[in-house]
Protein backbone atom coordinates (compact mmCIF):
# COMPACT_ATOMS: atom_id res chain seq x y z
CA UNK A 1 0.00 0.00 0.00
CA UNK A 2 1.40 3.25 -0.83
CA UNK A 3 2.05 5.84 2.01
CA UNK A 4 -0.56 8.28 2.99
CA UNK A 5 0.18 11.85 3.88
CA UNK A 6 -2.48 13.00 6.45
CA UNK A 7 -5.30 15.16 4.13
CA UNK A 8 -5.18 18.52 4.08
CA UNK A 9 -2.49 18.37 7.37
CA UNK A 10 -1.25 21.70 6.84
CA UNK A 11 -4.35 23.26 6.04
CA UNK A 12 -6.12 22.56 8.61
CA UNK A 13 -3.53 23.51 11.25
CA UNK A 14 -3.53 26.53 9.41
CA UNK A 15 -7.30 27.20 9.91
CA UNK A 16 -6.94 25.86 13.43
CA UNK A 17 -4.52 28.38 14.57
CA UNK A 18 -6.61 31.07 12.95
CA UNK A 19 -9.88 30.01 14.54
CA UNK A 20 -8.49 29.64 18.05
CA UNK A 21 -6.90 33.48 17.62
CA UNK A 22 -10.18 35.11 16.35
CA UNK A 23 -12.19 36.57 18.61
CA UNK A 24 -15.08 34.08 19.87
CA UNK A 25 -18.76 34.99 19.95
CA UNK A 26 -19.74 34.61 23.69
CA UNK A 27 -21.98 31.37 24.07
CA UNK A 28 -26.21 32.29 24.49
CA UNK A 29 -26.97 31.45 27.84
CA UNK A 30 -30.71 30.90 26.99
CA UNK A 31 -31.15 29.41 23.23
CA UNK A 32 -33.76 31.32 21.31
CA UNK A 33 -37.64 31.01 21.65
CA UNK A 34 -39.37 27.57 19.92
CA UNK A 35 -39.67 24.11 19.95
CA UNK A 36 -37.08 21.96 21.39
CA UNK A 37 -36.64 17.87 22.52
CA UNK A 38 -34.56 18.32 25.86
CA UNK A 39 -32.44 15.44 25.11
CA UNK A 40 -30.05 13.81 27.45
CA UNK A 41 -26.21 14.39 26.53
CA UNK A 42 -25.64 10.90 28.87
CA UNK A 43 -27.48 7.71 26.77
CA UNK A 44 -29.19 10.50 24.16
CA UNK A 45 -32.80 9.80 25.21
CA UNK A 46 -35.19 12.91 25.56
CA UNK A 47 -37.58 14.02 28.21
CA UNK A 48 -41.55 13.36 27.65
CA UNK A 49 -44.01 13.80 29.29
CA UNK A 50 -45.37 10.21 30.95
CA UNK A 51 -48.62 10.85 32.59
CA UNK A 52 -47.37 13.95 34.85
CA UNK A 53 -44.14 12.31 35.36
CA UNK A 54 -41.27 13.41 33.36
CA UNK A 55 -38.76 10.26 31.79
CA UNK A 56 -36.75 9.54 29.52
CA UNK A 57 -37.83 7.76 26.27
CA UNK A 58 -36.44 6.42 23.40
CA UNK A 59 -36.90 9.50 20.95
CA UNK A 60 -40.27 9.56 18.71
CA UNK A 61 -40.39 13.12 16.87
CA UNK A 62 -43.81 14.36 17.10
CA UNK A 63 -45.12 11.69 18.66
CA UNK A 64 -44.83 10.64 22.96
CA UNK A 65 -45.19 14.10 24.13
CA UNK A 66 -41.62 15.26 23.69
CA UNK A 67 -41.90 18.41 22.34
CA UNK A 68 -41.35 21.34 24.34
CA UNK A 69 -41.84 25.12 24.05
CA UNK A 70 -39.08 27.26 25.61
CA UNK A 71 -40.63 30.59 26.47
CA UNK A 72 -38.85 33.50 28.41
CA UNK A 73 -40.61 33.70 32.12
CA UNK A 74 -38.99 36.96 33.63
CA UNK A 75 -34.87 35.97 34.04
CA UNK A 76 -35.99 32.20 33.75
CA UNK A 77 -37.38 30.20 31.31
CA UNK A 78 -40.63 27.75 30.66
CA UNK A 79 -40.68 24.72 28.58
CA UNK A 80 -44.48 24.20 28.12
CA UNK A 81 -45.19 20.45 26.56
CA UNK A 82 -46.93 21.07 22.95
CA UNK A 83 -49.30 18.53 23.32
CA UNK A 84 -50.66 19.88 27.03
CA UNK A 85 -50.73 23.86 26.27
CA UNK A 86 -50.56 25.26 30.01
CA UNK A 87 -48.12 22.00 30.92
CA UNK A 88 -44.89 22.96 31.97
CA UNK A 89 -41.63 20.67 32.61
CA UNK A 90 -40.59 21.17 35.89
CA UNK A 91 -40.72 19.34 39.24
CA UNK A 92 -42.32 17.57 42.40
CA UNK A 93 -40.14 16.96 44.91
CA UNK A 94 -36.45 15.66 44.26
CA UNK A 95 -38.17 14.33 40.58
CA UNK A 96 -39.27 15.43 37.16
CA UNK A 97 -42.55 15.88 36.85
CA UNK A 98 -45.16 18.19 34.46
CA UNK A 99 -47.01 21.15 36.39
CA UNK A 100 -48.92 23.85 35.61
CA UNK A 101 -46.72 26.76 33.96
CA UNK A 102 -47.72 29.38 36.59
CA UNK A 103 -46.19 27.38 39.40
CA UNK A 104 -42.96 28.28 40.59
CA UNK A 105 -42.13 24.97 40.38
CA UNK A 106 -42.28 25.29 36.53
CA UNK A 107 -39.26 28.09 35.94
CA UNK A 108 -35.30 26.65 35.12
CA UNK A 109 -32.51 28.61 34.97
CA UNK A 110 -30.98 27.69 31.56
CA UNK A 111 -27.35 28.52 31.16
CA UNK A 112 -24.44 27.46 28.45
CA UNK A 113 -21.90 24.39 29.80
CA UNK A 114 -20.25 23.45 26.62
CA UNK A 115 -20.99 23.40 22.72
CA UNK A 116 -24.72 23.14 22.12
CA UNK A 117 -24.94 21.82 25.79
CA UNK A 118 -27.26 23.66 28.51
CA UNK A 119 -27.97 22.64 32.35
CA UNK A 120 -31.66 23.27 33.68
CA UNK A 121 -30.77 24.69 37.28
CA UNK A 122 -33.99 25.33 39.65
CA UNK A 123 -33.63 29.02 39.94
CA UNK A 124 -31.94 30.23 43.81
CA UNK A 125 -30.59 26.64 44.15
CA UNK A 126 -27.82 24.35 43.24
CA UNK A 127 -30.05 21.62 42.46
CA UNK A 128 -30.37 20.45 38.26
CA UNK A 129 -32.82 18.43 36.02
CA UNK A 130 -30.30 15.02 35.64
CA UNK A 131 -30.58 11.17 34.82
CA UNK A 132 -30.72 9.49 37.77
CA UNK A 133 -27.47 7.69 38.19
CA UNK A 134 -27.27 4.15 36.10
CA UNK A 135 -27.13 1.64 38.01
CA UNK A 136 -24.28 -1.31 37.58
CA UNK A 137 -25.81 -3.70 35.29
CA UNK A 138 -28.76 -1.80 34.51
CA UNK A 139 -29.69 1.11 32.20
CA UNK A 140 -30.30 4.51 33.45
CA UNK A 141 -33.74 4.66 35.39
CA UNK A 142 -36.68 5.86 33.35
CA UNK A 143 -38.14 9.24 35.88
CA UNK A 144 -35.48 12.12 35.26
CA UNK A 145 -34.67 13.59 39.07
CA UNK A 146 -33.15 16.83 40.48
CA UNK A 147 -29.82 16.25 41.87
CA UNK A 148 -26.18 18.37 41.57
CA UNK A 149 -24.19 19.50 38.69
CA UNK A 150 -22.16 17.04 36.12
CA UNK A 151 -22.79 14.85 33.27
CA UNK A 152 -25.99 13.97 34.09
CA UNK A 153 -26.79 16.63 34.20
CA UNK A 154 -26.23 17.76 30.77
CA UNK A 155 -29.00 18.46 28.32
CA UNK A 156 -29.02 19.18 24.39
CA UNK A 157 -31.80 21.88 23.81
CA UNK A 158 -32.01 20.33 19.97
CA UNK A 159 -34.62 22.22 17.62
CA UNK A 160 -37.69 20.46 16.16
CA UNK A 161 -36.92 22.14 12.81
CA UNK A 162 -33.57 23.30 12.33
CA UNK A 163 -31.79 26.10 9.95
CA UNK A 164 -30.84 23.57 7.26
CA UNK A 165 -27.76 25.37 4.48
CA UNK A 166 -27.29 23.65 1.10
CA UNK A 167 -25.27 21.01 0.52
CA UNK A 168 -21.74 22.49 -0.70
CA UNK A 169 -20.01 22.25 -3.98
CA UNK A 170 -19.14 19.41 -4.90
CA UNK A 171 -15.18 19.96 -4.41
CA UNK A 172 -16.26 21.24 -0.91
CA UNK A 173 -18.68 18.43 0.61
CA UNK A 174 -17.20 16.05 3.70
CA UNK A 175 -18.02 12.85 3.77
CA UNK A 176 -20.03 13.31 6.85
CA UNK A 177 -22.15 15.96 4.50
CA UNK A 178 -23.31 13.16 2.04
CA UNK A 179 -25.84 10.30 2.34
CA UNK A 180 -25.51 7.20 0.90
CA UNK A 181 -28.28 4.36 0.00
CA UNK A 182 -27.41 0.99 1.78
CA UNK A 183 -28.51 -2.69 1.37
CA UNK A 184 -29.20 -4.54 4.49
CA UNK A 185 -27.88 -8.27 4.21
CA UNK A 186 -26.71 -6.72 0.60
CA UNK A 187 -25.36 -10.57 0.12
CA UNK A 188 -28.61 -12.10 0.82
CA UNK A 189 -30.17 -11.41 -2.29
CA UNK A 190 -30.73 -15.08 -4.15
CA UNK A 191 -29.13 -13.64 -7.48
CA UNK A 192 -25.37 -14.12 -6.61
CA UNK A 193 -25.78 -17.37 -4.51
CA UNK A 194 -27.15 -18.85 -1.39
CA UNK A 195 -27.20 -17.35 2.16
CA UNK A 196 -29.25 -19.33 4.30
CA UNK A 197 -30.86 -22.85 5.15
CA UNK A 198 -33.10 -23.55 2.53
CA UNK A 199 -36.59 -22.07 4.73
CA UNK A 200 -35.13 -18.57 5.72
CA UNK A 201 -33.29 -18.58 2.09
CA UNK A 202 -37.14 -18.17 0.68
CA UNK A 203 -37.37 -14.86 2.10
CA UNK A 204 -34.03 -12.57 0.95
CA UNK A 205 -33.13 -9.46 1.85
CA UNK A 206 -32.96 -8.02 -1.39
CA UNK A 207 -33.59 -9.46 -4.67
CA UNK A 208 -30.81 -8.09 -7.41
CA UNK A 209 -27.24 -8.94 -7.06
CA UNK A 210 -24.27 -7.17 -5.77
CA UNK A 211 -23.20 -5.79 -9.19
CA UNK A 212 -26.96 -4.53 -10.04
CA UNK A 213 -26.97 -3.29 -6.60
CA UNK A 214 -23.83 -0.67 -7.81
CA UNK A 215 -24.73 -0.09 -10.56
CA UNK A 216 -27.92 1.33 -9.53
CA UNK A 217 -26.30 3.21 -7.38
CA UNK A 218 -26.32 1.40 -3.75
CA UNK A 219 -23.09 2.52 -2.27
CA UNK A 220 -23.52 1.16 1.41
CA UNK A 221 -23.62 -2.63 1.49
CA UNK A 222 -23.85 -4.52 5.28
CA UNK A 223 -22.24 -8.10 4.91
CA UNK A 224 -22.98 -11.04 7.34
CA UNK A 225 -19.79 -12.77 7.62
CA UNK A 226 -18.85 -16.28 8.85
CA UNK A 227 -16.02 -18.47 9.90
CA UNK A 228 -15.98 -22.10 7.94
CA UNK A 229 -13.45 -24.50 6.72
CA UNK A 230 -13.40 -22.73 3.42
CA UNK A 231 -12.52 -19.26 5.41
CA UNK A 232 -14.77 -16.61 5.56
CA UNK A 233 -18.41 -17.33 3.84
CA UNK A 234 -21.23 -14.46 3.72
CA UNK A 235 -24.26 -16.61 4.82
CA UNK A 236 -27.23 -15.51 7.45
CA UNK A 237 -26.93 -16.68 10.96
CA UNK A 238 -25.05 -20.01 10.06
CA UNK A 239 -23.41 -21.44 7.00
CA UNK A 240 -25.00 -24.92 7.85
CA UNK A 241 -26.86 -26.18 4.85
CA UNK A 242 -26.81 -23.05 2.84
CA UNK A 243 -26.42 -24.24 -1.10
CA UNK A 244 -24.17 -22.22 -2.89
CA UNK A 245 -22.54 -19.85 -0.65
CA UNK A 246 -20.74 -16.73 -1.68
CA UNK A 247 -17.40 -15.87 -0.15
CA UNK A 248 -16.62 -12.48 1.35
CA UNK A 249 -13.36 -11.61 -1.27
CA UNK A 250 -15.82 -12.52 -3.81
CA UNK A 251 -18.66 -9.55 -3.37
CA UNK A 252 -15.49 -7.56 -2.57
CA UNK A 253 -13.72 -8.37 -5.59
CA UNK A 254 -16.74 -7.37 -7.55
CA UNK A 255 -17.10 -3.64 -5.20
CA UNK A 256 -13.25 -2.77 -6.11
CA UNK A 257 -13.37 -4.09 -9.88
CA UNK A 258 -16.71 -1.26 -9.79
CA UNK A 259 -14.39 0.87 -7.99
CA UNK A 260 -11.90 0.70 -10.37
CA UNK A 261 -13.95 1.08 -13.31
CA UNK A 262 -15.81 4.03 -11.78
CA UNK A 263 -12.80 6.36 -10.83
CA UNK A 264 -15.32 9.05 -8.78
CA UNK A 265 -17.67 6.64 -6.52
CA UNK A 266 -17.07 5.97 -3.70
CA UNK A 267 -18.32 2.62 -1.62
CA UNK A 268 -18.65 1.65 2.25
CA UNK A 269 -19.15 -2.17 3.87
CA UNK A 270 -19.73 -2.72 6.80
CA UNK A 271 -19.25 -6.38 8.27
CA UNK A 272 -21.09 -8.31 10.87
CA UNK A 273 -18.34 -10.25 11.22
CA UNK A 274 -18.21 -13.53 13.09
CA UNK A 275 -14.80 -14.76 12.02
CA UNK A 276 -11.11 -14.44 13.45
CA UNK A 277 -8.93 -11.12 12.62
CA UNK A 278 -6.75 -13.78 11.19
CA UNK A 279 -9.10 -15.31 8.75
CA UNK A 280 -10.34 -11.93 8.20
CA UNK A 281 -7.10 -10.73 6.89
CA UNK A 282 -6.40 -13.77 4.30
CA UNK A 283 -9.39 -13.11 2.74
CA UNK A 284 -8.77 -9.48 2.22
CA UNK A 285 -5.50 -10.59 0.43
CA UNK A 286 -6.97 -12.18 -2.13
CA UNK A 287 -8.67 -9.91 -3.72
CA UNK A 288 -6.86 -7.85 -6.20
CA UNK A 289 -6.42 -4.11 -6.22
CA UNK A 290 -7.87 -3.81 -2.58
CA UNK A 291 -4.90 -1.75 -1.27
CA UNK A 292 -5.08 0.66 -3.90
CA UNK A 293 -8.83 1.84 -2.83
CA UNK A 294 -8.71 0.74 0.55
CA UNK A 295 -9.13 4.24 2.78
CA UNK A 296 -7.48 4.66 6.28
CA UNK A 297 -9.18 7.12 8.25
CA UNK A 298 -7.20 6.02 11.04
CA UNK A 299 -4.06 7.32 9.11
CA UNK A 300 -4.91 10.76 7.80
CA UNK A 301 -6.17 12.81 10.45
CA UNK A 302 -9.71 12.42 10.68
CA UNK A 303 -10.46 11.82 14.12
CA UNK A 304 -8.13 15.89 14.54
CA UNK A 305 -9.55 17.33 11.83
CA UNK A 306 -12.77 15.98 10.78
CA UNK A 307 -13.74 13.86 7.42
CA UNK A 308 -12.40 15.07 4.33
CA UNK A 309 -14.30 16.61 1.74
CA UNK A 310 -15.06 13.96 -0.70
CA UNK A 311 -12.85 15.41 -3.82
CA UNK A 312 -9.81 15.26 -1.77
CA UNK A 313 -10.66 11.28 -1.17
CA UNK A 314 -11.61 10.33 -4.74
CA UNK A 315 -8.40 12.58 -6.08
CA UNK A 316 -6.19 10.10 -3.51
CA UNK A 317 -8.11 7.23 -4.48
CA UNK A 318 -9.32 6.31 -0.80
CA UNK A 319 -12.39 5.13 -2.16
CA UNK A 320 -13.70 1.97 0.06
CA UNK A 321 -13.85 1.99 3.62
CA UNK A 322 -14.57 -1.29 5.37
CA UNK A 323 -15.83 -1.73 9.14
CA UNK A 324 -16.32 -4.42 11.30
CA UNK A 325 -18.65 -4.73 14.10
CA UNK A 326 -16.07 -6.88 16.13
CA UNK A 327 -14.76 -5.92 19.44
CA UNK A 328 -11.04 -4.04 19.36
CA UNK A 329 -10.83 -5.78 23.11
CA UNK A 330 -11.54 -9.27 21.76
CA UNK A 331 -8.65 -8.93 18.98
CA UNK A 332 -6.27 -7.71 21.41
CA UNK A 333 -6.55 -10.69 23.52
CA UNK A 334 -6.12 -12.70 20.63
CA UNK A 335 -3.14 -10.47 19.21
CA UNK A 336 -4.40 -8.99 16.22
CA UNK A 337 -6.42 -6.07 15.31
CA UNK A 338 -8.51 -5.89 12.61
CA UNK A 339 -7.66 -2.01 11.55
CA UNK A 340 -3.94 -3.09 11.46
CA UNK A 341 -4.67 -4.32 7.86
CA UNK A 342 -7.36 -1.92 7.29
CA UNK A 343 -10.91 -2.65 8.91
CA UNK A 344 -11.57 0.26 10.80
CA UNK A 345 -13.89 -0.89 14.38
CA UNK A 346 -17.25 0.63 13.19
CA UNK A 347 -18.12 1.94 17.14
CA UNK A 348 -15.33 4.02 17.12
CA UNK A 349 -16.03 5.91 14.02
CA UNK A 350 -19.85 5.69 13.70
CA UNK A 351 -23.19 6.00 15.52
CA UNK A 352 -25.92 3.49 14.90
CA UNK A 353 -29.61 3.17 15.82
CA UNK A 354 -31.28 0.10 17.17
CA UNK A 355 -31.59 -2.25 14.16
CA UNK A 356 -35.17 -3.44 13.52
CA UNK A 357 -38.47 -1.30 13.60
CA UNK A 358 -40.11 -4.91 14.75
CA UNK A 359 -42.05 -7.34 13.11
CA UNK A 360 -42.32 -8.26 9.31
CA UNK A 361 -46.15 -7.06 9.41
CA UNK A 362 -48.10 -4.90 11.17
CA UNK A 363 -47.50 -1.57 12.63
CA UNK A 364 -43.68 -0.39 12.92
CA UNK A 365 -41.54 1.23 15.60
CA UNK A 366 -40.35 4.45 14.51
CA UNK A 367 -38.28 5.34 17.81
CA UNK A 368 -34.84 6.07 16.68
CA UNK A 369 -31.92 5.57 19.77
CA UNK A 370 -28.82 3.95 19.59
CA UNK A 371 -28.11 0.64 18.79
CA UNK A 372 -24.99 0.24 21.39
CA UNK A 373 -27.26 1.67 24.47
CA UNK A 374 -27.06 -1.16 27.56
CA UNK A 375 -26.27 -2.53 30.41
CA UNK A 376 -22.77 -2.93 29.44
CA UNK A 377 -22.53 -0.13 26.61
CA UNK A 378 -23.36 3.23 26.14
CA UNK A 379 -22.60 5.01 22.51
CA UNK A 380 -25.34 7.55 22.04
CA UNK A 381 -26.43 8.75 18.77
CA UNK A 382 -25.52 12.06 19.97
CA UNK A 383 -22.36 10.93 20.56
CA UNK A 384 -19.43 13.72 19.48
CA UNK A 385 -15.73 14.34 20.00
CA UNK A 386 -13.43 18.20 19.63
CA UNK A 387 -13.26 18.49 15.71
CA UNK A 388 -14.79 14.95 15.12
CA UNK A 389 -18.31 14.09 14.13
CA UNK A 390 -19.02 10.33 13.87
CA UNK A 391 -20.74 9.35 10.77
CA UNK A 392 -24.25 8.38 11.22
CA UNK A 393 -25.57 4.50 10.44
CA UNK A 394 -29.57 4.95 9.87
CA UNK A 395 -31.25 1.32 9.84
CA UNK A 396 -35.07 1.33 8.28
CA UNK A 397 -35.99 -2.67 8.15
CA UNK A 398 -38.09 -4.87 10.00
CA UNK A 399 -37.22 -8.46 11.92
CA UNK A 400 -38.38 -10.13 7.80
CA UNK A 401 -38.21 -8.88 4.65
CA UNK A 402 -41.73 -8.72 3.14
CA UNK A 403 -41.56 -7.47 0.14
CA UNK A 404 -45.39 -5.57 0.56
CA UNK A 405 -44.09 -4.13 4.53
CA UNK A 406 -40.54 -2.89 3.12
CA UNK A 407 -42.35 -1.59 -0.03
CA UNK A 408 -44.24 0.82 2.37
CA UNK A 409 -41.45 1.92 5.07
CA UNK A 410 -39.15 2.76 1.85
CA UNK A 411 -41.96 5.05 0.78
CA UNK A 412 -41.62 7.10 4.59
CA UNK A 413 -37.81 6.55 4.41
CA UNK A 414 -37.12 10.43 3.90
CA UNK A 415 -39.98 11.54 6.40
CA UNK A 416 -38.67 9.07 9.33
CA UNK A 417 -35.22 10.78 9.06
CA UNK A 418 -36.06 13.95 8.85
CA UNK A 419 -38.77 13.68 11.62
CA UNK A 420 -37.29 10.94 13.80
CA UNK A 421 -34.09 10.21 13.09
CA UNK A 422 -31.95 13.11 12.39
CA UNK A 423 -32.85 15.07 16.02
CA UNK A 424 -32.22 12.05 17.44
CA UNK A 425 -28.63 11.63 16.47
CA UNK A 426 -28.31 15.69 15.94
CA UNK A 427 -26.84 14.75 12.78
CA UNK A 428 -28.10 13.88 9.27
CA UNK A 429 -27.42 10.42 8.04
CA UNK A 430 -24.85 9.34 6.75
CA UNK A 431 -26.05 5.72 5.51
CA UNK A 432 -29.51 4.94 4.63
CA UNK A 433 -29.73 1.07 5.04
CA UNK A 434 -32.99 -0.79 4.06
CA UNK A 435 -34.67 -4.16 2.50
CA UNK A 436 -35.67 -4.09 -0.71
CA UNK A 437 -33.95 -0.93 -1.77
CA UNK A 438 -35.78 -1.40 -5.48
CA UNK A 439 -38.99 -0.54 -3.53
CA UNK A 440 -40.86 2.66 -2.24
CA UNK A 441 -37.93 4.31 -3.92
CA UNK A 442 -35.38 5.13 -1.10
CA UNK A 443 -33.15 6.40 -3.55
CA UNK A 444 -35.40 9.50 -3.47
CA UNK A 445 -34.90 9.76 0.13
CA UNK A 446 -30.84 9.66 0.01
CA UNK A 447 -31.25 12.79 -2.71
CA UNK A 448 -33.79 14.82 -0.54
CA UNK A 449 -31.27 14.42 2.18
CA UNK A 450 -28.30 15.52 0.06
CA UNK A 451 -29.69 18.59 -0.86
CA UNK A 452 -29.12 20.20 2.57
CA UNK A 453 -26.62 19.93 5.54
CA UNK A 454 -27.71 19.61 8.95
CA UNK A 455 -26.02 21.86 11.51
Amino acid sequence: MRPRAPHALLAAATALAAALMAPQPAAAAVPASGTYYVQSAAPGLNAADSRGAVEQHRPRGDEDRQQWRLKPDGSASLLENTDAPGSCLGRSGDQAATVACASADAAWEITASGTDLFTLRVPGTTRHLTVAPKPPGANHPARLVLGGPGDLAAWYLTPVEPATAPLPPQDRRTLDQVTFLTTHNAYANGVDGGFAPPFVNLVPNQTRGIERQLADGVRGFMLDVHQTPDGAILCHNSCTLVSRPVALWVDLQRIVDFLEAHPDQFVTVFLEDHVDPGVLRAELARVDGLPDVLYRPDRTGVRQYGWPAMAELIAANDRLLLFTDHSRSADQAAGLTRDGFGVMYQREWTVENYWSMGAGVGTSDWSCYSRWYGPDVNIPLTRTEPGFRPLFVMNHFRDVPFTGTATTDNSKLADRARRFCQPAARKKPTFLAVDHYDRGDPAAAAAALNAYTYP
